[in-house]
């Protein structure tokens, strides 16, 4: 592999990413990328995102083991957590440890575009749950390929032998 080739395979822009769109009215709308896809990192994920004003990029969630950050590069927003309603601006960095006394979402309530890095830790099993909606997200990888993803919610509870032989 050439050194450019190299470079490439390890080194992201993020001015220079594809940003792919993300839009679910009348709350959410993104633009986005990853920034590790294609890379040789496993054990850490980072993308890039830009919400636009009055819109938020995912529901409002905990995670079971990853832990994220976050790092706001340009614009204003609100970080919604737990109870409360946190004023947040460039250059801020947040960081959140998986828990559910840690419920999290970020709002652009500014009135320009919200533009963050987003950085979490791989975690493998992972279970995320999204308090507003009473669901949950069940998802596995083994060697950087996705083995199991299930949203379900939490109350559709089975018995540990229904369907068993």
């Amino acid at each position: 592999m050439d050194e450019k080739a190299k470079n490439n395979f390890i080194i992201k822009n993020i001015n220079e990413v594809e940003l792919d769109n993300f839009e679910r009215s009348p709350f959410y709308a993104s633009r986005g990328a990853s920034l590790t896809d294609s890379t040789p990192a496993c054990k850490l994920g980072a993308s890039v995102d830009c919400v636009p004003l009055g819109k938020r990029a995912v529901p409002y969630h905990f995670h079971h083991s990853q832990e994220e950050m976050f790092i706001i590069m340009n614009g204003s927003g609100t970080f919604r957590i737990a109870d409360n309603m946190i004023p947040i601006k460039e250059g801020d960095v947040i960081c959140i440890p998986p828990g559910d006394k840690y419920p999290h979402q970020i709002i652009n309530t500014s009135d320009e575009m919200l533009r963050y890095i987003s950085i979490s830790t791989m975690e493998s099993p992972e279970i995320c749950e999204y308090p507003d909606s009473n669901k949950y997200l069940a998802k596995s990888t083994i060697n950087g390929i996705k083995k199991l993803s299930a949203i379900n919610f939490l109350s559709e509870d089975v018995d540990y032998w229904e369907n068993e032989p």
